[in-house]
């Protein structure tokens, strides 16, 4: 398993790096959550609906914690926060929420491990093995043979 990428090249006419080509991470797929209750299920002893019913439940009791301006850490994984975009108020007095706060948006900073070199390994990435994406051979043959 690897996780793909593919090329892109910034043409946007006021870049510093115009031209430049760069990698950007594909998606082949989407995992749900009755997917992953699926798989838990075929690794544990524990049935599809439980599985479902400790996820819902989980999202729910995260949604109050963030909402009152709790962390939510959950081991292993990592720790969820409400974060905040503003607008700056030229003085406190000037400040409020109506005009100077723009967005909600919740902040998720995966669990990190200290390795026996006193590196740092975050969880999900490590041992991950990265590879472009491979080229449609099908459509790669549909051209040639259309020339």
């Amino acid at each position: 398993m690897a996780v793909f990428y593919k090329l892109y090249q910034d043409n946007r006419s006021n870049a510093k790096n115009k031209g430049h080509w760069f990698a950007r991470t594909v998606m082949t797929s989407t995992t749900t959550i009755n997917d992953l209750a699926d798989i838990m299920q075929n690794n544990c002893t524990l049935k599809r609906a439980d599985i479902l019913a400790v996820i819902s439940e989980l999202v729910e009791v995260m949604t109050t914690e963030l909402q009152n301006s709790h962390k939510v850490k959950i081991d292993r994984l990592g720790s969820f926060k409400i974060g905040v975009s503003s607008k700056g108020s030229p003085t406190v007095k000037e400040f409020n929420v109506t005009n100077n706060i723009k967005d909600l948006h919740v902040l998720f900073q995966p669990e990190v491990k200290i390795d026996s070199n006193r590196n740092r390994v975050r969880s999900f990435v490590s041992g991950c093995n990265i590879q472009e994406l491979p080229k449609n051979t099908v459509v790669e043959e549909e051209e040639t043979d259309g020339q």
